[in-house]
């Protein structure tokens, strides 16, 4: 596949240890949230989502992770499930995707409004109509105001990180806000690749035990949930918008104690990749970075200045980490694999918004692409860095559909 991690990002892989293995990466990620000790997992499968429980109900049922492993009937049921398991003191986790977290839609906003720190995989997916069962993150983007955090990640090593990191995250005291880890699904959950697994022991050290202030408990009644209005209302909200700006510090931190204990790191926020002297900077989220990756090391071979920006933090949205990797940028292309019906597309939006009140002056494109799994190539990418390099002159289109099938219209 051609959205698989780049040669560069395997060579900078840290050397093989004894827990390098060449695994799913469904079950490195749920091996990840083994290490992290869920008290409760409430799970509804789909595809392509179902490995990672599968792997999870099996080392329940193995004696390898001591957690309560619950089966539904939807998707709804399976985060409602995790709202009583959580607000009753236990560390939870779910994963899901595409159709499946259309259907929590109404549990996401009390999640997040009860601030619950789960912790949920999203397989990014497709949504239905047409039915389609391959990658894009519709799903996710079509999620980003519900309340909760999103990180996207590059590869599987990534993924199993992150996991490990959002527990940390979400359950800190300042922050307690549900989180989504998302990757993309196939390209990711179903790939077999060398892969660390985390150590358990340094994984438990990493993570401390998960001690939440509030909790239901018939000897110190409180309520979950409560109805509030007007004169209450916009100060739940604003708690929980003012802990998601706490979240962008607390997400750095996390990933550079991430580093100190186990000796990889992701930038946090954002990375980059040879954006330091770039005239031309694309910008995007997920798997697609390792194509972007090798059509920036043809074109620099070219002689073209070419870099790019990876959004790992989606929620909440990198304001000032990203104006200060874009400041020098000639032009700015945002590639992403979502489309917002009647407007652009998310990330695009958000970063035309980021850069408004700046002194950032750089003309912004952008581009959707890969939508229900169309490969995305080495060649959309030059075609992308050559709309980008005319549009230092004279932008044709702020937006549009990459790879667009006319005979197909």
């Amino acid at each position: 596949m051609s959205q698989k991690m780049s040669s560069q990002a395997y060579a900078d892989k840290p050397a093989r240890s004894a827990n390098m293995k060449v695994v799913e990466g469904s079950y490195a990620v749920a091996h990840a949230v083994m290490c992290c000790l869920p008290d409760v997992i409430s799970a509804y499968p789909i595809t392509p989502q179902t490995h990672i429980v599968e792997h999870l109900s099996q080392m329940v049922a193995d004696g390898e992770l001591d957690s309560e492993f619950l089966t539904v009937d939807s998707e709804f049921s399976a985060l409602s499930v995790l709202v009583g398991a959580s607000a009753a003191g236990a560390r939870s986790y779910s994963s899901t995707t595409s159709q499946g977290l259309a259907l929590m839609y109404e549990v996401l906003y009390n999640v997040s409004g009860m601030r619950l720190p789960i912790v949920m995989n999203v397989a990014n997916r497709a949504l239905s109509a047409p039915l389609n069962i391959w990658n894009d993150q519709q799903d996710s983007i079509g999620a980003r105001d519900v309340g909760w955090l999103q990180i996207y990640v590059e590869d599987v090593q990534e993924a199993v990180d992150a996991t490990l990191q959002a527990y940390k995250i979400a359950e800190d005291p300042a922050i307690r806000t549900p989180i989504m880890v998302c990757m993309d699904g196939y390209i990711l959950t179903h790939v077999y690749e060398p892969v660390e697994l985390l150590d358990k022991e340094l994984s438990r050290e990493f993570l401390p035990p998960f001690q939440p202030e509030n909790i239901l408990d018939p000897s110190d009644p409180k309520t979950f949930g409560a109805f509030a209005d007007p004169t209450t209302y916009t100060e739940f909200r604003y708690l929980q918008f003012e802990a998601q700006q706490k979240a962008l510090g607390t997400i750095e931190k996390v990933a550079k104690e991430f580093e100190e204990t186990f000796g990889r790191y992701y930038g946090g926020l954002v990375d980059s990749y040879r954006a330091e002297d770039a005239e031309i900077v694309i910008v995007t989220m997920g798997s697609v970075i390792g194509t972007i990756k090798d059509a920036i090391d043809a074109k620099r071979a070219e002689g073209k200045k070419v870099g790019l920006v990876k959004v790992r933090s989606y929620r909440p949205f990198p304001v000032q980490a990203l104006r200060k990797t874009l400041k020098d940028a000639s032009v700015i292309a945002v590639l992403e694999k979502d489309v917002a019906i009647g407007g652009e597309a998310g990330l695009l939006t958000d970063l035309k918004a980021a850069l408004y009140n700046s002194s950032i002056r750089t003309p912004i494109i952008g581009f959707t692409a890969g939508l229900g799994g169309r490969d995305i190539t080495i060649k959309d990418i030059r075609k992308i860095v050559e709309k980008a390099d005319a549009a230092r002159k004279k932008i044709e289109s702020e937006f549009e559909f990459l790879d667009l099938r006319m005979e197909i219209l």
